[in-house]
């Protein structure tokens, strides 16, 4: 049977087969057509740490990598993902053999996280970004925070967390 995505119609009441590659190790669930990668991860295979917070895409909680990029998982339908490499904040740690990687430390020192429950989504969203722009200046953070709905920290402490990973000084940071 071909990959789910290269089939062009999916009949709505049968659940179908998604194979997944979840933090590294090879997965299966099945998903109706209609189902959310978020609950598919949530429901299906257990994730847990990947949130819901709006269902719209807006609050950033949900954000997962999808082949390394970015992704809201609210946003995609599971049998999207079908083949798919899929990293959640589960195995950030579990790449880092088993330790939490700087940025999570990070976090932690700087107080970056009250209730947590858009933490996974910020630190999946930085792991992505920090990736691609290694050394950003606090504009260009504060920016990319835009996209990311934190109701408790008020951002100062993520933007100190990132800074330190970063390699700048507190004393760079401390007018955040």
């Amino acid at each position: 049977m071909p990959p789910l995505n290269s089939i062009s119609t999916l009949a709505a009441e049968t659940r179908h087969a998604v194979s997944i590659v979840l933090n590294g190790t090879p997965r299966t669930g099945h998903a109706h057509p209609r189902l959310l990668l978020s609950d598919f991860l949530r429901h299906e295979l257990g994730a847990h740490g990947t949130r819901v917070g709006c269902e719209h895409g807006v609050c950033g909680a949900c954000t997962v990598r999808i082949d390394g990029v970015a992704q809201r998982a609210c946003l995609t339908l599971a049998v999207q993902a079908d083949g798919r490499r899929i990293d959640t904040v589960e195995g950030l740690a579990q790449a880092n053999g088993g330790q939490m990687t700087a940025l999570q430390e990070a976090f932690r020192r700087h107080h970056a996280l009250q209730c947590g429950f858009c933490t996974a989504g910020i630190l999946m969203s930085l792991t992505d970004y920090l990736s691609r722009n290694p050394e950003p200046t606090e504009e260009e953070l504060r920016d990319m925070l835009s996209g990311h709905l934190c109701r408790c920290t008020g951002y100062a402490g993520i933007v100190r967390a990132v800074m330190d990973v970063t390699g700048r000084t507190m004393k760079e940071v401390a007018h955040v």
